[in-house]
């Protein structure tokens, strides 16, 4: 029998549902500005129950089914205008994507019963070794296409189809974070196994790297921002592979404020100036100054400018690394800091244009997002680390390195001053098409799947449908021939019987005449018969 524990609430899962908690309410003061419907404000809350229920769990059948409800709600906000066929079929990639990826969760859950008999996420390290490997494969495979990590980091290019306050809070705090939190939750089955944690590390460090030149290259402010994502999301990742659980968490905090205040600033422009792009938004960051100040501090803090916030907790991701990956990560840094600078000038540069309205309920969380943009870096300070890591249950760590911390402001400066400096920054045809990832997809996955379902309709038609047409029509033509040949037989005997029936029932009638002279002749013949009858026997 397996016996479910239900939902928990632990230090991780605390600070998860407070990040959520601040950034849904923000979201949602700013989507009310903004006028959006009830149907948009009660999507965007299962959205968030779900992603409740997703860091609550304890057990892998809970956690598929907040998984499952977050990726139905992230394709009907994605969707939201339904009328429009572009976005329902960008919805439709996203969510395809995503679900194909989630199968390893369905996998893993069922390696799970197999190797340790239990669907609890604390037992899953404990699972006979060629399962344990199985269930560890199976959830990194989900987490990895749930946050957007390489090779499923184009459906995140999908979902800026969405409405702007669907992107703050898919980025920030609920869907692409949740694989990063499912794998810092399983650390220890990443630890077991012996190759996953290598893995993990090695595929965030990557996803750090790639997508921020992926960011670097776009010309869309969304775009940029949902490759940034990627990247920002590629350390939360590294984070958890190489068992830095306190530096990721702190990394995810910091990072859904930054993000949701990015997303948030874009979709007032979007509403006001009717583009995202970034030649289109030039001097926009000039035309209201809340919002402009805003997205500056956040776009700084992106950039792991000093003192801000995701300048510490990217640091504290990367304290205590291999030579390799350190380099990867500090790679990765520069990429953050040239990326969030070409967002920053392209809409801080003067240009002439009317003035940017954004309501009142719409400016009050930019600022309170602004200022936790720039205050949650103390996460990551060695002061409030041992504070930080007793609250998540991680081992204890210094937080980030100091020389570190020195070396990656001094690169985020130097890299956001080289992007101010240059003319243009380069964007190559494959960074800007997203690595061509889904043209890949396409082609490896997608038309050999509809080729082999065309193969199988047609086996089906021709094969297994004529064979069962085959014999129908023999049937109908064995009937057919047993009617005409032994019906005939059968009838005829039948209709013989009958008629000597009628012969022996006539015969009958005749001596039936009503007269007792008649009988009585009949009787005495009968008694001759039988006399004669028995003289000849004996």
């Amino acid at each position: 029998m397996i016996r479910l524990a239900g939902p928990a609430v632990d230090g991780l899962s605390a600070v998860l549902l407070v990040t959520l908690a601040a950034v849904l309410a923000a979201v949602l003061l700013f989507a009310a500005g903004e006028r959006y419907g009830a149907r948009f404000h009660g999507l965007m809350l299962l959205f968030a129950a779900a992603m409740a229920v997703t860091v609550t769990a304890t057990d892998l059948l809970m956690l598929l089914m907040g998984w499952e409800v977050m990726g139905a709600m992230s394709y009907a906000l994605i969707a939201y205008v339904w009328p429009d066929a572009d976005r329902v079929r960008s919805a439709g990639v996203a969510f395809l994507t995503t679900r194909a990826a989630d199968m390893g969760l369905y996998a893993a859950a069922g390696f799970a019963l197999a190797g340790a008999g239990s669907l609890r996420l604390d037992a899953l390290a404990r699972a006979d070794g060629p399962w344990r490997d199985l269930v560890a494969a199976g959830i990194v495979v989900s987490a990895l296409g749930k946050s957007a990590q390489l090779p499923f980091s184009f459906w995140l290019a999908r979902a800026m189809a969405g409405p702007s306050p669907v992107s703050a809070l898919l980025h920030s705090a609920t869907m692409v974070a949740a694989g990063a939190y499912l794998l810092m939750r399983v650390h220890p089955l990443l630890a077991a196994t012996g190759w996953a944690e290598a893995l993990v590390s090695w595929a965030g460090a990557a996803t750090a790297l790639v997508l921020g030149a992926v960011a670097l290259a776009q010309r869309d402010l969304k775009q940029l921002l949902a490759a940034s994502t990627c990247s920002q999301i590629g350390f939360m990742v590294l984070g958890a592979g190489a068992g830095s659980v306190s530096g990721g968490t702190a990394q995810l905090v910091a990072h859904a404020a930054v993000k949701s205040l990015l997303f948030l600033c874009a979709g007032a422009w979007l509403s006001a100036l009717g583009t995202e792009r970034l030649d289109g938004l030039r001097g926009a960051a000039r035309r209201h100054r809340v919002a402009g100040a805003a997205f500056g501090a956040g776009a700084l803090a992106l950039a792991g400018v000093p003192p801000l916030s995701l300048w510490v907790t990217k640091d504290a991701v990367l304290a205590g690394l291999p030579a390799g990956l350190l380099a990867v990560g500090l790679a990765a840094s520069v990429l953050s800091a040239a990326y969030a600078a070409k967002a920053l000038f392209a809409v801080f540069r003067p240009a002439e244009g009317a003035a940017v309205r954004v309501p009142v309920l719409g400016q009050v969380p930019l600022v309170v997002l602004a200022v936790a943009s720039g205050v949650l870096g103390v996460l990551g300070l060695p002061a409030v680390a041992g504070a930080w890591n007793r609250m998540l249950g991680a081992p204890d760590g210094g937080g980030a390195d100091a020389r570190l911390l020195v070396l990656s402001g001094a690169l985020a400066v130097v890299a956001v001053a080289a992007v101010g400096a240059a003319r243009r920054v380069p964007a190559p045809a494959w960074a800007a098409e997203w690595l061509y990832l889904e043209r890949a997809a396409v082609a490896v996955v997608v038309r050999p799947a509809f080729a082999a379902a065309r193969a199988l309709a047609r086996f089906d038609d021709r094969i297994v449908d004529g064979a069962v047409r085959g014999v129908a029509r023999g049937g109908r033509r064995a009937a057919g021939l047993t009617g005409r040949r032994a019906e005939i037989r059968v009838d005829g005997a039948v209709s013989a019987i009958g008629r000597a029936a009628r012969g022996l029932g006539a015969l009958a009638r005749y001596p039936q005449t009503g007269q007792v002279h008649v009988y009585f002749a009949q009787a005495a013949v009968v008694l001759a018969v039988l006399v004669a009858v028995a003289l000849l026997a004996g």
